[in-house]
């Protein structure tokens, strides 16, 4: 009997499934790195989130493995050319999450735009402040989609009912957008964005790919929204942005100071609060919540649906 080891928890669909495919379902609670490679060459599938990265070493370790389901989108946690170079399939399931992303990065900017979390704060201390609040409307603005797969193209679908103009910039791709985005150059992308939501995978290329210059090269203002890696923004970067109003404001569901795997604040193990955080903190033109655009009740289940549906066409 082919056996999965489950490394990471996720919706109990996907093991339901691989049950009724034959297969033995395991799993592995522990952190210890040791121990997980001592498990490795016994599996013919692994399932993961974010627990551990998938790097050389341990991928030599998996001699039987033919397939790593990773739930959610991001696969920087797995050294993907040199799994496929060892004939073991990668498989996320962005699929399941984006219309939680999508959903959550049009509420978070609302919220900016409104000054709800300043509004509710002062109503509940007793402060009926309406002219302090007056909002912003996103009618008659551009928001500009960067990168457009999954959570980029479900953003834009969720935004056709706000009276705005949807353009994208995708380096990777050409006649990519549906008829209610405009698919527009780089240069032609910094010119008429207001609104900057990012939809990027972590990647050398996109470490820290909106830092000053980028920034800069905006001919507008603009607010910035991140739902997709920390590290695609450079946070020291943004303070800057703010201070100066060059970004008007910012809705962040990630942060750079992230642990790799998205469960606590601080990668490096310590508590020292790094200066630009803490100007995210105490600013008011600042969202901020703890990657969760993609974590809904809806999509915990759904991730492990697309998981099971591409093991069913790649297997069996």
């Amino acid at each position: 009997m082919k056996k999965v080891l489950f490394a990471d928890t996720v919706h109990p669909y996907l093991e339901e499934e691989l049950l009724k495919l034959g297969y033995q379902c395991d799993h592995f609670t522990s952190k210890d790195i040791e121990e997980f490679k001592q498990l490795l060459p016994n599996y013919f599938g692994l399932v993961i989130r974010s627990k551990f990265k998938m790097t050389v070493d341990l991928l030599d370790l998996g001699t039987q493995l033919k397939f790593i389901c990773r739930s959610g989108a991001g696969m920087e946690n797995i050294d993907v050319p040199y799994a496929e170079s060892k004939g073991i399939a990668c498989i996320n399931s962005p699929e399941g999450n984006k219309d939680a992303v999508g959903e959550q990065a049009i509420g978070m900017l609302l919220m900016l735009f409104n000054n709800l979390k300043r509004a509710d704060a002062e109503v509940r201390q007793g402060i009926w402040d309406r002219e302090g609040n007056r909002g912003i409307e996103l009618a008659g603005l551009t928001v500009g989609i960067l990168g457009f797969g999954n959570m980029g193209s479900a953003m834009a679908e969720k935004l056709q009912g706000f009276n705005v103009r949807i353009v994208a910039y995708d380096k990777y791709k050409t006649n990519y957008a549906p008829k209610y985005v405009e698919e527009l150059s780089e240069a032609e992308f910094f010119m008429v964005t207001d609104v900057l939501s990012l939809h990027l995978p972590e990647t050398p290329e996109t470490h820290y790919l909106v830092d000053e210059n980028y920034i800069n090269r905006f001919a507008k203002n603009i607010f910035i929204i991140n739902t997709a890696r920390g590290k695609n923004l450079k946070t020291a970067a943004l303070v800057d942005a703010l201070e100066s109003s060059k970004v008007r404001g910012a809705c962040l569901d990630v942060l750079e100071y992230e642990a790799v795997s998205f469960e606590n604040l601080f990668g490096d193990g310590s508590s020292e609060m790094p200066a630009p955080l803490a100007y995210l903190l105490q600013s008011d033109k600042v969202i901020l919540s703890p990657h969760i655009a993609g974590w809904t009740v809806e999509s915990y289940y759904k991730l492990s649906f697309y998981l099971a549906e591409k093991v069913k066409r790649l297997f069996h």
